[in-house]
């Protein structure tokens, strides 16, 4: 069977324009950090070098389950994911500029996902491919409570959903951690128009 996140984990990837509080499970995801405007050449490198790792270890996984009894014998590779946060510099700036943003972008890897694939099927997009996948970084993320909204729309509309959050946050008697806050891509921006992008927005909140 194919574990498709759509289905199996809908109420982490499916959420709606309604502001929500949840509990999210550890997870764990390839990672690569950066700085700087998410429009220039930098950032659309580390995509060529994500993406392909991602789908490298999903194939190293199937070749695997075909040997085993997994209860999953392929998966869907989950989507791109952001966590921003802001430099030194750009903290202290009254205004926001896209060149002192703070980011790691990640793809989720399956929980079922042996370790013992992980380095293997990198170390194969590396040599196969010529990219530098030595800079991806493992990480498990921890359990975490947070609100989270479907936003629909150009990213530089976010904060009106942010808002809605903001709002929701405080009518609960929560509050907000940190600034730092993520973004589940379920749209692709390079074939959708601006308005129709649909983007989870998450941030994490104080636990009861």
């Amino acid at each position: 069977m194919k574990y498709e996140w759509r289905k199996q984990e809908r109420t982490t990837y499916t959420t709606k324009q309604r502001p929500q509080l949840l509990t999210i499970p550890a997870q764990t995801f390839m990672v690569l950090h950066g700085t700087g405007n998410p429009n220039g050449p930098a950032f659309q490198v580390q995509l060529q070098t994500l993406y392909p790792a991602a789908y490298g270890l999903k194939n190293a996984y199937k070749q695997y389950a075909q040997a085993q009894a997994c209860a999953f014998d392929d998966y869907v590779v989950f989507p791109l994911e952001g966590v921003w946060s802001l430099t030194t510099k750009g903290q202290q700036l009254d205004y926001l500029d896209k060149d002192e943003f703070s980011y790691d972008i990640m793809i989720r890897i399956p929980d079922f996902v042996p370790t013992k694939l992980i380095a293997p099927a990198l170390a194969a997009v590396k040599a196969k491919k010529k990219l530098p996948t030595e800079q991806i970084e493992i990480q498990q993320f921890e359990a975490m409570q947070v609100a989270q909204i479907l936003h629909i729309g150009a990213y530089d509309d976010e904060p009106a959903s942010f808002a809605k959050l903001d709002q929701l946050v405080a009518s609960q008697d929560r509050h907000r951690l940190s600034k730092i806050h993520r973004e589940i891509y379920l749209s692709d921006a390079r074939r959708g128009a601006p308005d129709k992008l649909k983007t989870i927005l998450r941030y994490r909140i104080a636990p009861n």
